[in-house]
């Protein structure tokens, strides 16, 4: 029979808790709910904003000349190693030397080109995070003056995954793209 009063008591304490902490929430949900939110779909911006396709391609472009001057640098370093090891039998120790020592450095010269290119810090990683970073910015600021125009406080990206649901009057991307191209005087 004292299990009765116990358990009793403790619903109380916690009801009593849950009527606090709803008290102390009310207001934060109630804000919440009186938020002007809207969205962006920004795989959409970057596909369809000229400028950040335009910059795509540039890079790719870029991307496919280091590409192409590393397939030359492997042939090079291909033809020395046939070079040598056809030639080795018939060379004087001098000459299959100088060989081998043109094959190092051309070994090393494709070595250090791929790493200077494609390394973790290396140019391509550096000309996309330039490139991507001007779009970002261009696009930030199309942002910041619609959601302006239309007094959100908060502007989402769908892109992200984290937007499960949105009404699709929050969508704000048609809007910042008319500004991006009226911006830069580009129209897609």
């Amino acid at each position: 029979m004292r299990l009765d009063p116990v358990l009793s008591r403790v619903m109380r304490a916690g009801l009593g808790a849950l009527l606090v902490l709803t008290s102390l929430f009310a207001p934060v949900v109630a804000q919440a709910a009186d938020a002007r939110i809207g969205y962006i779909d920004s795989a959409r911006i970057w596909i369809e904003f000229k400028d950040a396709a335009e910059a795509q391609q540039r890079f790719e472009r870029q991307v496919q000349g280091w590409r192409d001057e590393a397939a030359e640098k492997q042939k090079a370093v291909d033809a020395l190693k046939a070079e040598v090891k056809d030639q080795a039998p018939v060379l004087s120790a001098l000459k299959r030397q100088e060989k081998e020592t043109a094959l190092t450095r051309a070994i090393s010269d494709y070595e250090s080109f791929v790493t200077d290119i494609w390394g973790t810090n290396g140019r391509a990683a550096q000309e996309n995070s330039r490139s991507t970073e001007e779009i970002i910015a261009v696009v930030r600021r199309a942002v910041e003056k619609v959601a302006g125009q239309r007094g959100l406080e908060l502007v989402l990206d769908v892109t992200s995954g984290f937007v499960i649901y949105a009404d699709k009057s929050l969508d704000m991307t048609n809007e910042v793209l008319a500004e991006l191209n009226s911006a830069t005087g580009s129209a897609r």
